[in-house]
């Protein structure tokens, strides 16, 4: 059970699309929740109904896109790419460009849910606009002054308030909103299915080796800088211990006056070692740190490669040489065949 879930959790570390996009969907999720227990109450004002009624419908998805934002781990990924020194390796538009716009599509995913959910319910576009609607075509305003007009519909989303109570057009201006909300509520969902269509099917007609380029190398920054601070991490631990050790060292004639046991474990790991080697005080690690923002290294290894296979030939003719040595040394003279030998 404990390598499921282990495995579960590497994937999802590794895999930050599948991440994100079940943050996405969490956030839709919690949108729609939010609303249906949001108790709407439309102050029934004048001048108040519209802006509250337009608050209700749009400050939540504001907040929701920051929160897409916020949670999304690649969008800090691609500002530092973005503001990054040139450094070493050239910056690639293309694929600041692919990040930006694959994290605003995740992150506009809980507003439009929002706003859709609120123009099929109708309620918003009733509080904001019954002011606005024209009393002559509703029979029940005809007798009424402009003041009281302006009254009457500002309380059309009340249906409990007196003077509505009895009002035969309320319930006419209410329909006759709620209808332009849900004709717009289901115009807005139809071209966002429309484009999501389109984007799905006219992708293979552009440049797909593009495309290709600017989502590996995307996944590649997100990746490295996962690494990257691991490795940040893991040093951390090692150059602590280090340190820690030093530290009861330089307080052992102390601690043996207090009757205390000190060992020494740990000092010769070779892990510890490989990683501390050439990294022994803080200016230095300050130094390779401000080295990797302002000097990125480039994305190129066959160097590395080469330094690899010229070390690897190097231990292989040093063994040649040690096998050699050691037949001359058993026979220094092979000429001489051994003794009982023709």
């Amino acid at each position: 059970m404990m390598d499921r879930f282990r495995m579960i959790f590497q994937y999802f570390q590794s895999n930050s699309e599948s991440v994100m996009n079940g943050i996405c969907g969490l956030l839709a999720l919690a949108s729609v929740k939010m609303y249906t227990c949001f108790d709407f109450s439309c102050p029934c004002l004048p001048r108040y109904n519209m802006a509250y009624g337009l608050g209700i419908m749009f400050v939540p998805p504001v907040a929701l896109f920051l929160c897409g934002l916020i949670l999304n781990r690649q969008s800090l990924v691609m500002l530092e790419e973005w503001r990054r020194p040139q450094g070493c390796r050239k910056k690639d538009l293309a694929v600041i460009r692919y990040m930006c716009s694959s994290i605003m599509q995740r992150a506009m995913v809980a507003p439009l849910v929002w706003i859709v959910v609120t123009l099929l319910d109708g309620k918003c576009l009733i509080c904001a606009f019954s002011g606005s609607v024209d009393p002559e075509k509703f029979v029940g305003f005809a007798n009424a002054s402009a003041v009281q007009v302006q009254q009457l519909l500002a309380k059309v989303p009340c249906k409990d308030d007196e003077l509505m109570r009895n009002n035969t057009s309320r319930k006419a201006v209410s329909r006759y909103l709620r209808c332009w909300s849900q004709a717009l509520g289901w115009s807005i969902l139809l071209i966002l299915i429309i484009a999501a269509f389109l984007a799905h099917w006219l992708r293979p007609c552009f440049n797909q080796a593009a495309l290709l380029q600017a989502r590996h190398w995307s996944n590649y920054i997100d990746i490295e800088q996962k690494i990257f601070e691991e490795t940040c991490c893991e040093h951390s631990r090692l150059f602590a211990h280090k340190c820690i050790l030093h530290f009861f060292e330089s307080m052992r004639q102390e601690i043996k006056l207090h009757s205390f046991s000190l060992g020494r474990e740990g000092e010769g790991a070779e892990g510890e070692e490989d990683l501390l080697r050439g990294i022994t005080d803080q200016d230095q690690v300050n130094k390779l740190l401000k080295a990797w923002y302002y000097e990125k290294p480039a994305l190129d290894v066959s160097q590395a490669l080469k330094g690899h296979y010229h070390a690897s030939a190097q231990s292989k003719d040093q063994r040649v040489d040690d096998s050699g040595a050691h037949i001359f040394l058993q026979n220094p003279n092979p000429k001489v065949s051994a003794p009982g030998r023709t």
